[in-house]
C-alpha cells in the first residue's frame, strides 16, 4: 500500500481562467504513431487553472518550496444534500502527455457529446496535468537535472491534494486513466480506497515496469544523457541525437503492427513516415523533461494490495500492446485478485492503435457506460 502521509498540509487555487486549449502531446508513448487525427475546433472550453502546494516533500527526500499542478475542469459540480459533490470524474492522463489528450475528438467527441458516457451536463470532469508534465511543474521550468525526482506516489499525492484540498471533492463519481494514468488510478484505488465510486484503468498492469518494459525506457533515458550535447541536463542547445534514438523507441512502442503495415504499405511509405515523424517529435521534444517522465516509473509497485482494491473496476487492455504485451499473461493472473473487477482485453483488429487505443473511447464507451451503470447509475 502506498503511504499518503504528507497528505494534510495547507494548500491554496491559484489563477482562475476560461481557456479554450486544445493540443496533443507531441512525444510520448501515448500518442498514435501512424494515423494522427487533425483536431477539430473545440466544442468545449474548459476552465484552466494552477494549483499551488507550498514546500511539496518527495519520496526522494528532495522538496520544491511551491509545487504547481495544472489542471482544466468540464462541467459544474452538483452537491447532494450534505454539500458533498457527487458526480466529479477524474480523467489522468499517460506518459509524456497531459489532460489535454482528452480533449482530442476520438476521445471528446465520443464521451463529452450531449448524452455521451461523461457528458459535462451531467459530470464535473477534472484533467491534471500530473508533476513534470503539461503546465505543472516539471524541469525545463528552469531547474534541469536539479528537479526532485518524483515518481508515480508523488505524482498522485500531488493529485489527491487537488482534488480533495482544491477542489473540495470528497468522493470522485469514478477515476478513469490511460497508461501511465492507469497505473496512477491503481495507486489511488490502493491508497485511498473509499475515495472512487468505480474505476477505469486503460492500458497498464499492476507489477513493477521490467522486462521489456524497462529495457526500452532505459534505453531512451541512456541514449540522451550518453549525448555529449545533454551536459548531464545544463545543454545550450538540445541533444539532438540522443532525442532521436529516444523517440523513435517511443514510436515502436506506441505502435501496432496490422494498422502500422497498412499504413506503411512500402519502403517509401515507411522511409517518408520515418523522416517525418522522427523530425517533428524530436522538435518538440525536451529532453530533461523526458528522462524524468520515463524514470517516474522506477518505484512502481500496487501488486501487493490488489486484494484491497473494493470499488467498481472494468480494467481494459489492447492485444496489440507492445508495452503491456497480452502474452505474458500478468494481467488475466492479477485481474482474479480484484474482487471488484471485470477485465477486457480488446482483439487485434485492422483498425486498432496499440497501446493509444485507450484514448480511442469508441472501442471501449459500452464498457465505461456498463461501468458506471453497475456502481451507482
Amino acid at each position: 500500500m502506498w503511504s499518503s502521509g504528507r497528505i494534510g498540509r495547507r494548500l491554496r487555487i491559484f489563477g482562475l481562467a476560461g481557456v479554450t486549449a486544445l493540443a496533443l502531446a507531441t512525444h510520448g508513448v501515448d500518442a498514435q504513431p501512424v494515423s494522427r487525427p487533425i483536431l477539430k475546433p473545440p466544442i468545449l472550453a474548459p476552465i484552466q487553472a494552477d494549483f499551488l502546494i507550498p514546500d511539496f516533500h518527495f519520496r526522494s527526500g528532495e522538496r520544491l518550496p511551491q509545487l504547481r499542478i495544472h489542471y482544466r475542469t468540464l462541467g459544474q459540480p452538483r452537491r447532494d444534500s450534505a454539500g458533498q459533490v457527487v458526480n466529479a470524474v477524474l480523467l489522468l492522463h499517460g506518459t509524456g502527455g497531459a489532460g489535454t489528450q482528452f480533449l482530442a475528438p476520438q476521445f471528446a467527441d465520443v464521451l463529452f457529446a450531449p448524452g455521451g458516457a461523461l457528458d459535462p451536463a451531467k459530470y464535473f470532469i477534472v484533467m491534471p496535468d500530473s508533476i513534470g508534465h503539461g503546465g505543472s511543474s516539471k524541469p525545463s521550468d528552469g531547474l534541469r537535472a536539479r528537479f526532485p525526482h518524483y515518481d508515480y506516489a508523488d505524482m498522485t499525492e500531488a493529485q489527491h491534494a487537488l482534488v480533495t484540498e482544491g477542489l473540495g471533492v470528497i468522493r470522485l463519481r469514478l477515476i478513469l486513466g490511460t497508461s501511465m494514468g492507469c497505473m496512477h488510478a491503481f495507486i489511488w484505488a490502493e491508497t485511498w480506497p473509499a475515495e472512487a465510486a468505480a474505476l477505469m484503468p486503460l492500458a497498464c498492469l499492476p507489477v513493477p515496469i521490467a522486462g521489456r518494459n524497462r529495457l526500452w525506457r532505459k534505453m531512451a533515458i541512456e541514449a540522451i544523457k550518453a549525448d555529449p550535447g545533454w551536459q548531464g541536463g545544463d545543454y545550450a542547445t538540445p541533444p539532438v541525437q540522443g532525442l532521436r534514438t529516444a523517440e523513435d523507441l517511443l514510436i515502436l512502442a506506441g505502435a501496432a503492427p496490422w494498422p502500422m503495415q497498412l499504413a506503411l504499405p512500402t519502403r517509401e511509405a515507411v522511409d517518408a513516415y520515418a523522416a517525418r515523424e522522427t523530425a517533428a517529435r524530436v522538435a518538440a521534444a525536451e529532453a530533461n523533461d523526458l528522462i524524468y517522465q520515463l524514470d517516474a516509473s522506477r518505484t512502481y509497485d500496487p501488486s501487493a494490495g490488489l486484494e484491497g482494491i473494493a470499488a467498481p473496476m472494468t480494467w481494459i487492455n489492447s492485444a496489440d500492446d507492445f508495452i503491456n504485451p497480452p502474452e505474458l499473461g500478468v494481467a488475466q493472473r492479477q485481474a482474479r485478485r480484484i474482487r471488484s473487477a471485470r477485465f477486457v482485453l480488446l482483439p487485434v483488429r485492422p483498425d486498432g492503435h496499440g497501446h493509444g487505443t485507450h484514448t480511442w473511447a469508441a472501442f471501449w464507451r459500452g464498457e465505461l457506460t456498463a461501468l458506471l451503470r453497475r456502481s451507482g447509475g
